[in-house]
Formats: structure tokens, sequence, C-alpha cells
């Protein structure tokens, strides 16, 4: 059994920094995560995309933000149980929660925050038959590391953000061989100025663009050697490629979190916006995975959530003491 103050339940972002706040406070915190690293998606989906809204930050990439509140948490010491999803959460005797994870292990704590982001993520696949046959064998749902695919034959299909975005960085930063990008329509989804830097690239021999069609076939041995794309007209072509990369996005679903007893609406976990806490006292929900009027999914907003909630678990885990609000301008971070 893994005793502590706060249990917060998914390591992305909002999680690590609630472990910073928590510690000003003397609060020690253990986080849980289905992930096999701290960061949630911003380390697990897009480690090398930029981040523009982080205040005092014009630009980072993800997987940065993820290391820099490894490192504001570091003097804190949080406990970190990773690969493993919560799936239950039970009251103790002592008033205290009980969290148990997939492989058994539990924790104990008389706060729970729940910090899990959009829950649990499934990519969107193409109704391709045998798709699953080629998964890890050249077909990726998601671009972790853009050095992969160096010197590679790609073929990109998806019409949002992420597959402009990264049809348009394989191609600029001239790290894959090749690259084509498949989409059913002739219209895209993405930004604008995405959508014009593609049709740039496109007309500059560096994007070979295939609009009004989309992959309906894979064919390889142990590998995948090559797509079929189908036209709209019918019209049927077979093009060579080393990795097949669909970015339809993912499918969020709350996962077991929807069992626990929480208010829940449109997949969100009600919470109330004074503390950030859910309708079982001792509970909270800070990030994405929250809604409440006028609720905004952005990174900072989340961490203004995180350290509201801290100081009502305070209140919860010490309710004879006074808390003191000290300025780390003052008195700088202390850690245990």
């Amino acid at each position: 059994m893994i005793e502590t103050d706060i249990i917060i339940i998914g390591a992305g972002p909002v999680g690590l920094f609630t472990v910073f706040e928590a510690g000003l406070l003397k609060l020690r915190c253990h986080l849980i995560d289905s992930l096999p690293q701290p960061g949630g998606q911003c380390s697990e989906i897009y480690p090398k995309k930029p981040i523009y809204d982080i205040p005092g930050y014009p630009s980072i990439l993800a997987g940065d933000l993820t290391t820099n509140l490894m490192e504001q948490a570091a003097p804190f010491k949080p406990g970190f149980t990773l690969g493993e999803a919560a799936v239950s959460i039970d009251k103790a005797d002592d008033d205290k929660f009980i969290v148990t994870t997939i492989k058994g292990t539990q924790h104990i704590a008389p706060v729970v925050m729940i910090a899990g982001g959009l829950g649990v993520f499934e990519p969107r696949k193409p109704p391709i038959e045998n798709i699953v046959d080629f998964e890890d064998k050249g077909v990726e749902y998601i671009i972790k590391d853009p050095e992969f695919y160096r010197g590679k034959r790609c073929v990109i299909a998806g019409g949002g953000d992420s597959a402009l975005d990264w049809a348009i960085y394989l191609a600029d930063k001239k790290i894959a061989s090749e690259v084509a990008l498949v989409h059913r329509s002739a219209s895209f989804r993405g930004h604008l100025d995405s959508v014009q830097k593609v049709i740039n690239l496109a007309e500059a021999g560096a994007i070979k663009l295939i609009t009004e069609a989309e992959v309906v076939g894979l064919n390889g041995g142990e590998k995948l050697e090559n797509v079929v794309i189908k036209h709209n007209s019918g019209d049927q072509v077979t093009k060579e490629t080393d990795h097949f990369i669909p970015l339809f996005g993912l499918k969020p679903s709350l996962g077991p979190i929807a069992n626990w007893g929480l208010d829940i609406e449109n997949g969100a976990i009600k919470v109330n916006t004074e503390d950030y806490s859910t309708n079982i006292p001792g509970i909270y929900a800070i990030g994405d995975i929250n809604t409440y009027k006028n609720k905004l999914k952005l990174i900072l907003c989340g961490f203004h959530e995180g350290t509201l909630a801290v100081q009502s678990a305070f209140a919860r885990i010490y309710p004879d003491k006074k808390n003191i609000l000290k300025y780390t301008t003052v008195n700088g971070v202390q850690g245990f």
C-alpha cells in the first residue's frame, strides 16, 4: 500500500504542476498514469510539437514542457506508478481513499485529484480490413518522433491540422524522402495558413497532394510495402511506401472513471469552480477531464484549477491549520 497526502490520477502537465503547488504547502503527492512515462499527451502524442500559449514561453516543445515541469516538481519528491491505469476508488474506514490500478497496486490518501486529460485515447482507424496486420510494421496512428521517418517514404491520410502539420514538417524539414498527403475531399478542415503551406509545397514538388481519394488497401509481407488509393471517380492506384500514417484524430473516453460515482456530463466530470471539487468530498477533477460553465481546455487553465484544488485539499487534510499564502518570490522553493 502506497500512502501519501494526494493521489493524482494522470501525470500530464496539469498533474505535474499540481505536485509543485502541493509541495509549497508541504503536501506529498503520488501520481498514477497508464502511460509508461510522465507528460501525458505531451510525451505520448506530440513531444516534438511546439506549444505557443504557455506563459513566459513564446514557443516550447511539448516534450520540453514535460521536462521543465518534472524539474520544477523534483524538490518535492513525487512518487510515480506508471504504466498502470487506475481502475477503482474505494473509501477506507478512516475517510481516506484507496485507488487500485489494473495491476493491483494500491494507494491510499485523504485526497484524490483526477487530472486524466481527456481520458483514455484510441485512434480513429480507417476501415481497412487488414490494417491491424501492419500496425507497428509500417502503420502508425501517432507521430512521436519525426526522426523515425528520416529517409523514408510516407503516406499521410487526413484533412485536419494534425495531418497538415506533419505533412508540412516532414516535407519542409526534408526528413522523409517522400511525402504524400491523401484526403477524401478537395477542401481541408485545418487552418488556412497550413492549407496554403501544403499547396505551396505541393507546387514545389515537396509534397504529393492526392485529394478526393482515400487509402483502401495495404499490401506487404513482414512490413508494409504499398498502399492502394481509390479516387472518388473509382480509379485505383498502388503507391509504394514505407509508412502509412492515418491521422484521423483520437477517440477519448472516460474509461473506468465513468464508474466511480462521479457526476458526469458530456463525457467530463462536473466540478464546483470554487475549488474544482466533485460531488464526492475529497475528490477533485482538474484539467481537461472536468467541465463547468465557460470551461476552456487549455493547459494554463488546468494549472489554475490545480492550484485552487490544492488550497482546498490542504484545508481538508489539516482542518485545524491556517494556510497563509507565501509568495515564492519572497520565500523561494523549499523542497522536502
